[in-house]
């Protein structure tokens, strides 16, 4: 199996923002945020990869084998592309549904008052900001 060195990741995350008309830094800051770029992350819930797709988001992007760094890449800066479409561009928004989902964010208006995807979204932004 392809090892890739975070260099190469970013290029894909780059890659895929271009495509997806996503802000490549903002693509960036949650992929170091999910997994620190680490095609290999498993996370106690079970998010796979460098985007930390969880299975059945995985499987709506029709993702085939979410430990692909390149297709996980490519799903997951589609899906945070679909999500700032769903929240008319507001970053904090799309931000908190990537992390607790859609339907939470839509039951809240807004993030959720959840400690970790405040957490979240607090840092994702940070990191932006950092880029």
């Amino acid at each position: 199996k392809t090892k890739f060195s975070p260099d190469e990741i970013t290029k894909m995350i780059y890659i895929a923002a271009k495509k997806y008309g996503v802000d490549e830094r903002l693509a960036l800051s949650v992929a170091k945020t999910e997994s620190g770029l680490n095609p290999d992350a498993v996370s106690d819930a079970g998010a796979e990869g460098v985007m930390q797709l969880m299975p059945d988001t995985a499987r709506a992007l029709g993702v085939k084998n979410s430990k692909d760094a390149r297709e996980n890449v490519d799903a997951g800066v589609r899906y945070l592309k679909n999500l700032m479409d769903e929240f008319g561009g507001d970053c904090k928004k799309a931000l908190a549904a990537y992390n607790a989902g859609p339907g939470t964010v839509k039951r809240f208006n807004g993030v959720p008052p959840y400690q970790e995807t405040r957490e979240y979204v607090d840092k994702v932004l940070s990191l932006y900001n950092r880029e």
